[in-house]
């Protein structure tokens, strides 16, 4: 089983549980998170290149778990408005000619997303949703890694970057005092900049392919 399966397989299964109404207009849920940031990170353009990159250098981004709340609106009874907050880290290491080498190291992302969501099985106790939404990554003391530093780099900056997420999901009532087992799989959509700096001077920038798989489970509480 693939992370690209388990949105839809949630679905399916959720769609054949009858129960009780789980949400209505105005109320607020929050959630608390365990998740799964698995980005990819390859190069997809190489801008700059002062420091003789290798014929062949391709990049991955390494995967983390990091805890995450979310926050939900009710704006009607199947349709809500979702934020989460979180910080996840990750190191971007060489493939191909590098591989096994660091280029970043420690990058901190903050990754605001807000998603409008539509929640199917009103009548249902168990509410599987799809969403979509914007994102914006915001990318904190990131630093080069041990193999551009070599190469000669002395800093490196992300770019903060505005993309787009594709959301599903299933809230699981655990009672009827507003309890609840959360079940959520994103898909993030961008192409964040990389540059590494020697001194005051440009010496490398490239634009990746970073399109996290973000999947989260934990527990929600409404209000």
């Amino acid at each position: 089983m693939t992370t690209r399966t388990l949105p839809l397989i949630a679905l399916a299964a959720a769609l054949a549980l009858p129960g009780q109404a789980f949400a209505k207009a105005g109320d607020v849920q929050f959630k608390l998170l365990a998740t799964y940031v698995a980005p990819d990170g390859k190069i997809s353009d190489v801008k700059t290149d002062l420091i003789g990159l290798p014929a062949g250098t391709q990049t991955k981004a390494d995967d983390n778990v990091t805890p995450t709340v979310a926050i939900e609106y009710f704006v009607s009874d199947a349709i809500s408005l979702e934020t989460i907050a979180g910080v996840t880290q990750h190191d971007v290491d060489g493939r191909g000619a590098l591989d096994g080498a660091t280029l970043v190291s420690n990058a901190k992302i903050v990754p605001a997303t807000l998603t409008l969501k539509y929640h199917f099985g009103k009548d249902g106790g168990v509410r599987p949703y799809v969403g979509a939404g914007p994102s914006y990554f915001i990318f904190i003391d990131e630093k080069p890694g041990a193999t551009t530093r070599a190469l000669g780099a002395t800093r490196q900056k992300m770019g903060d970057k505005l993309g787009a997420a594709l959301q599903a999901g299933i809230d699981i009532p655990l009672g009827g005092k507003g309890l609840a087992l959360s079940i959520d799989a994103k898909r993030y959509f961008l192409r964040p900049t990389a540059t590494w700096y020697a001194g005051g001077t440009e010496v490398l920038k490239t634009r990746h392919k970073l399109d996290p798989w973000v999947i989260s489970t934990g527990v929600a509480f409404r209000f």
